[in-house]
């Protein structure tokens, strides 16, 4: 953990991060003993300590979180702390783990994707600021913190773009703004809004209170053992405002949230077959030799993909057809076959 302090005090490393790396060996210390030796773990132990993961993550979160517990040891390793390697054996869900849980999570919950006329709706009903955090949703894949996180600076609003890393990966993105998003930030801009803190007035979007619309504070004390006790409290008041107004609407669906516009941003780009500036838009790490030699990408390819987007979200349907394109006959005849 004072390895984890000295990266967030360099600010390498999230309070988040630091927060659940100290839930990590918390848990540690209460499954094995704060005496035992470390050299002494044995297979049967780790086992005991993937159980009591399996019974409260998912396939992804439990991933992430043997990933962490694995760091532990690694860290111990590479600082001498330790000869050897412990729970090498100990290993997250395979990826035929993970596509079956999430296959199963689809087959229960439908896709995890707002169709175009349930975005619509939502853009009709949402106050200002929600309306232009959806907008960047879906016409640039934004998720949560993407939104709450942008500084009024990275915004060319008379040209039309947004230029802003992804603050999870640090992975630059540029993107075109759609004529829609541009007047709803625009709308957001033009109302005063007044910063709790001063760290926070540089930002596009402010809660009433002046808070950023994520965060996530982190607070510690010392306890009767003099040991370290640290608290993190999240609170993300765009989750909890778009659940609330999908509520109001009718169209809430379990595990369908915010971040589902992220998944739809994707899914729809998909479909214009350029998947190196979708991944671009997206701020998904590229790891092939292709993109160590790529230098830029052209407005024209960048432009071409949230505008494929756009047409998919604003396209009326013709008389008698669905959203997706089959006529209502199609659709029903398609259902019949499922059914036969």
């Amino acid at each position: 953990m004072e390895a984890k302090r000295a990266q967030l005090e360099l600010k390498t490393l999230t309070a988040r991060s630091f927060w659940e790396y100290k839930q990590t060996t918390d848990l540690l210390v209460a499954t094995f003993g704060r005496s035992r030796l470390v050299n002494d773990l044995q297979t049967g132990d780790f086992e005991r300590l993937y159980k009591s993961l399996v019974g409260k993550y998912g396939a992804s979160a439990l991933g992430r979180e043997i990933t962490h517990a694995r760091s532990v040891f690694k860290h111990a390793v590479e600082s001498d702390l330790i000869d050897r390697a412990v729970g090498s054996m100990f290993k997250g869900p395979s990826k035929a783990d993970r596509r079956k849980a999430r296959a199963k999570k689809k087959h229960q919950r439908g896709a995890c994707m707002f169709t175009a006329a349930e975005i619509e709706q939502i853009l009709k009903s949402a106050g200002p600021q929600l309306k232009a955090m959806v907008l960047l949703g879906i016409n640039c894949g934004f998720g949560n913190t993407d939104c709450a996180t942008p500084p009024k600076t990275a915004l060319d609003l008379e040209r039309g773009w947004i230029d802003f890393p992804r603050p999870k990966t640090g992975i630059e993105r540029r993107i075109p703004l759609w004529r829609e998003t541009v007047a709803a930030l625009k709308v957001v801009l033009a109302k005063p809004q007044r910063a709790a803190d001063a760290a926070y007035s540089h930002f596009v979007f402010l809660t009433r209170l002046g808070q950023p619309w994520v965060r996530f504070e982190l607070a510690e004390t010392t306890n009767e053992a003099s040991k370290m006790d640290v608290v993190g409290k999240a609170d993300d008041a765009i989750a909890k405002s778009m659940a609330k107004l999908l509520k109001e609407l009718g169209i809430y669906r379990k595990g369908v949230t915010f971040y589902a516009l992220r998944h739809t941003f994707e899914t729809i780009a998909g479909g214009c077959h350029d998947q190196v500036v979708v991944d671009a838009v997206i701020g998904h790490v590229d790891a092939t030799m292709a993109a160590e030699y790529r230098e830029d990408i052209e407005d024209e390819r960048l432009k071409a993909v949230v505008d494929h987007v756009q047409q998919w979200l604003y396209a009326k349907p013709a008389k008698g057809t669905t959203l997706h394109g089959a006529t209502k006959s199609q659709q029903k005849n398609a259902a019949l076959r499922v059914v036969g």
